[in-house]
């Protein structure tokens, strides 16, 4: 198996996530705009890590900060975050990544992380508990992602994002791989593309990422944070 697929969280870059001790003891200010947390890694349930995450989350809060929760849901940190952080309910939103209804999928695509039924139930905690929620649907693994949709919205409160896979190598790719890597290129071949955004333009919840915004030759649409 090779060691990425698309910036997944693998056994090997769980096993060498180290905490900064440097940030422990740092002071956050009030930021202008909503904060994006994490925005380079996931909050994963290990004890060391958790505590970290928990402990910066709760300072940027304290002082004031909107801010946006992006993961790979698993059950038991979402919980602890809505039992912890539930007095900032009105400062918090979750974004949940959520590529496929297909477990077999996320397993071979995102190995690691949770299987989708563990994401849906913690979408479905979240917003019964009064959360903003969102999700991201980036890259679609699905060829047709109009289903999870359907299952999705009616639990997001905010947004839907949606969105290609960036990059997909194509050389030293292990032989029995091969026809996975054949068949997810042809959920982003450019006339495909075209059909799902005429399916979703006049959709409320969908948002289309830069990645899809470029390929199509549209404008693409930033986020405020």
């Amino acid at each position: 198996m090779m060691a990425k697929r698309f910036g997944r969280c693998t056994e090997k870059t769980w096993k060498r996530m180290e905490v900064r001790h440097d940030v422990l003891n740092k002071r956050f200010r009030k930021f202008r705009g909503r904060v994006m947390f994490p925005s380079s890694h996931d909050i994963i349930d290990r004890p060391e890590v958790r505590e970290t995450c928990f402990l910066i989350i709760r300072r940027l809060l304290e002082t004031g900060n909107d801010l946006l929760i992006t993961t790979k849901p698993r059950l038991a940190i979402i919980k602890a975050i809505i039992r912890e952080f539930g007095s900032h309910k009105a400062q918090m939103q979750f974004r949940f990544t959520i590529t496929s209804n297909n477990s077999e999928l996320l397993s071979f695509w995102e190995p690691n992380a949770p299987p989708f039924e563990e994401r849906l139930e913690c979408l479905v905690h979240a917003f019964k508990e009064g959360f903003k929620t969102s999700v991201s649907i980036e890259p679609f693994l699905d060829f047709e992602p109009q289903q999870l949709v359907g299952v999705l919205a009616p639990f997001v409160t905010e947004s839907i994002w949606l969105g290609p896979m960036n990059y997909i190598p194509r050389n030293n790719v292990p032989k029995d791989d091969e026809p996975r890597y054949e068949k997810i290129r042809r959920n982003y071949e450019i006339s495909h593309l075209k059909e799902i955004f005429e399916d979703f333009k006049n959709f409320p919840k969908i948002r289309f990422k830069d990645s899809m915004a470029i390929r199509l030759n549209m404008p693409t649409v930033h986020e405020s944070l």
